[in-house]
């Protein structure tokens, strides 16, 4: 576990200041690796929407900039921040991070759940830059062309593996965290980030459809007239209990069927409450790992 001690701040700016002058959009936060900034809406009601339009700091990943004075008085403003998160998605390198988790809960190996897909869809991973997580996942850093709009998501490309993209933000190499520091994986320090494969960014761009009903099957209220509840019991959350609001939320969806419908709406709610969406979509693949693991058991009959 990293130390994070009184220069830690100052070494966190310098980073941001680097990755800045390299083109990257950058914004400070603090050790729980959200951003460092409050909201200057907090309270309001109804939950402001917000990107940063009214000119004052505090908007999360909307903060992000490649101006070295601008990256200065966020990193003032936010005087305990000891990392920086970069923004995806953003000219000109529009950035799409590949996030390899190592969690057992997976039951899988997200590297290996990766090369499957490469194999299968006839791609490879270019040499690229990459950063190492405290956990002992990495980061793949690629870029995408001005027409291909890449969303965020987690577990969707498969177990273990999260997409950062428009909206999403990766905790840049140098940041220290409660867990540790980020760092770049010897060898690609001196990479730039590379361009994602066509192949790899249909998968990334392809949209999400739940599963149809079959022809004779009973018509059933629609997704978003059932969740209807589990939206305003998210919109209500306060500070401190968004994310497991939010989970809960997501398990009762999902354990009646309607999770990946709804998913969306349960993100753009939590964000609504000041829940970074990275954040949210992350509770939401967590909700749908439980609940499905869950069924797993009834259905094999364990206890």
């Amino acid at each position: 576990m990293a130390t994070i001690d009184r220069q830690t701040p100052t070494l966190a700016l310098a980073h941001a200041l680097a990755a800045a002058g390299r083109g990257l959009p950058v914004f400070p936060l603090s050790a729980t690796k959200l951003p460092a900034l409050r909201s200057p809406h907090r309270g309001e009601q109804p939950p402001a929407h917000c990107r940063g339009e009214c000119g004052l700091p505090g908007h999360g990943v909307h903060d992000a900039t490649t101006d070295p004075a601008a990256v200065r008085a966020l990193f003032a403003a936010a005087p305990r921040a000891t990392g920086y998160g970069i923004a995806c998605g953003r000219a000109p390198h529009r950035l799409i991070g590949i996030d390899l988790d190592v969690d057992p809960a997976y039951g899988s190996d997200a590297a290996g759940a990766l090369r499957q897909l490469a194999l299968q869809h006839l791609f490879t991973i270019p040499p690229t830059v990459t950063v190492l997580t405290p956990s002992g996942g990495r980061h793949l850093w690629l870029t995408g062309p001005a027409d291909a709009t890449v969303p965020n998501s987690a577990g969707r490309l498969a177990p273990g593996i999260d997409i950062r993209g428009i909206g999403g933000y990766l905790v840049g190499p140098g940041s220290v965290t409660a867990h540790g520091r980020y760092r770049l994986a010897p060898g690609t320090a001196h990479l730039t980030p590379a361009p994602a494969p066509r192949a790899l960014l249909r998968l990334l761009t392809r949209p999400h459809r739940p599963p149809t009903a079959t022809r004779g099957a009973a018509l059933t209220p629609t997704p978003d007239r059932r969740g209807e509840g589990l939206i305003q019991f998210v919109l209500a959350a306060h500070e401190g209990q968004r994310n497991t609001r939010l989970f809960w939320a997501a398990c009762r969806a999902y354990e009646h069927g309607f999770g990946d419908t709804l998913a969306d709406a349960l993100t753009a709610a939590a964000v609504r409450t000041g829940l970074p969406e990275h954040e949210a979509r992350a509770a939401i693949a967590s909700a749908a790992r439980l609940t499905s693991r869950r069924g797993d058991e009834e259905t094999n009959g364990a206890a």
